[in-house]
């Protein structure tokens, strides 16, 4: 009788198992784009918006998920489909793979302020890497622009409702995302993502537009070849801080929405504070006691938000901070240098991340460890170059995105 029972229960169990689960396989963090990185209200108006995203999962199902997480009313968008695109930087798209995207079956849907809906499910076989084309038009403009300004991916608006136009030959190029908050894939149940989340070194500042190559593309791409595939997702903000709003949502205030809150994922890649650290020094001051309660700050945040992942079973991987002694904007000190070492250090030797990817060792000039090696360095001595982005990717020791060494994280 016992047997019969638990042969009953498990029977129950496995047939509970879910076949597929929806796992972010591109996404990009949201802001209110600054006045100069704005669509332009008329590019709005009875306009169609295509934008290219890079993907990091193959699969044949997916959905994508519309954002006005910033918006003062309610955003109606009034056309939408997906489709593979022919090229990085061409707005036009492979035909037989159009797709309508629709919401409840119906072509128009309305998007409550601070709110993001996703698209009903559409069939799209695609690989791994693909380029897909996201076409979204809009009848009139939004109260207020969510979007993304740091795409290093050019997008393309078009008079009228061009959604099913295959070629477009007279569009607008802009380099920025607008409403975009991530692309799903329908995937086996132990498919995972991780997310990178960070300032302009992450979102890419130093990448080549259109070639995919910020530093998790890269990643992407090497776990890829690892045979261990996982979806990748850059929530990057150039000009992010940990602790304060800078160009975007400071990180303890946006960490739900754009790590915690992703299809998926299993772990997250930490690398923020150069732009805390900078600022201080720029804007404020370089008084002992700032400093002291900066740091301090910092590390109660990053403890904070380990604690956040490790509650929804996400394991922590902390990204030491990039050295920043050459650039002519923060025109940093020994203090300031004293400090990036003493957080790194930390970052090291706490023990509260599930694994660190040692982001400082890898780009350093061994000779002079407060700046970026020359092959590393953009040429502004805080962004990495294209060989920085790659030694970046490279940094992050693959075993930590395996599981957790916390008792309380997930081990996938």
């Amino acid at each position: 009788m016992l047997a019969a029972c638990l042969g009953l229960v498990l029977s129950v169990a496995t047939a509970a198992q879910p076949a597929t689960r929806w796992v972010a396989s591109w996404g990009a963090a949201q802001q209110v784009p600054e006045p100069h990185n704005e669509l332009a209200a008329h590019l709005w108006t009875d306009a169609t918006l295509r934008q290219i995203v890079h993907t990091s999962l193959g699969g044949a199902r997916l959905r994508v998920r519309i954002s006005n997480a910033f918006g003062t009313e309610p955003l109606l968008l009034d056309g939408a489909g997906i489709a593979r695109a022919r090229a990085p930087g061409d707005a036009s798209i492979d035909a037989s793979s159009a797709r309508p995207l629709t919401f409840d079956g119906r072509a128009t849907v309305t998007i409550p302020a601070g709110g993001e809906y996703y698209s009903d499910a559409v069939t799209l076989v695609h690989a791994a890497g693909a380029d897909l084309a996201i076409s979204l038009y809009f009848k009139a403009p939004p109260a207020r622009q969510t979007g993304h300004p740091g795409s290093r991916a050019t997008s393309f608006v078009g008079a009228g409702d061009r959604v099913a136009v295959a070629n477009w030959d007279d569009a607008v190029k802009v380099e920025h995302w607008y409403a975009l908050a991530d692309v799903e894939v329908q995937a086996p149940p132990g498919t995972r993502a991780v997310v990178a989340v960070g300032d302009s070194i992450t979102d890419g500042n130093g990448a080549t537009t259109d070639a995919n190559n910020r530093w998790p593309d890269l990643l992407a791409r090497r776990l890829a070849a690892s045979g261990r595939p996982l979806g990748v997702v850059n929530a990057g903000i150039g000009g992010g801080r940990m602790l304060r709003d800078g160009l975007g949502p400071n990180l303890v205030a946006r960490f739900e929405r754009d790590v915690l809150g992703r299809a998926g994922v299993s772990h997250a890649i930490v690398m923020i504070g150069v732009n805390d650290l900078g600022n201080l020094h720029r804007n404020v001051s370089d008084e002992p006691a700032l400093r002291a309660r900066l740091l301090e700050d910092l590390r109660q945040a990053y403890r904070q938000l380990v604690e956040r992942a490790h509650g929804r079973g996400i394991c922590v991987v902390g990204g030491t901070i990039t050295p920043y002694g050459g650039s002519d904007y923060y025109k940093p000190g020994p203090v300031n240098e004293a400090d990036r070492r003493q957080l790194n250090d930390w970052i090291r030797t706490s023990g509260i991340f599930d694994g660190v990817a040692d982001f400082d060792a890898a780009l350093r000039d061994p000779a002079a460890p407060h700046l970026l090696r020359k092959e590393f360095d953009k040429g502004d001595g805080l962004h990495p170059s294209g060989a920085g982005m790659r030694a970046l990717a490279d940094a992050v020791p693959l075993e930590s995105l395996r599981g957790c060494r916390s008792a309380r994280g997930a081990k996938p």
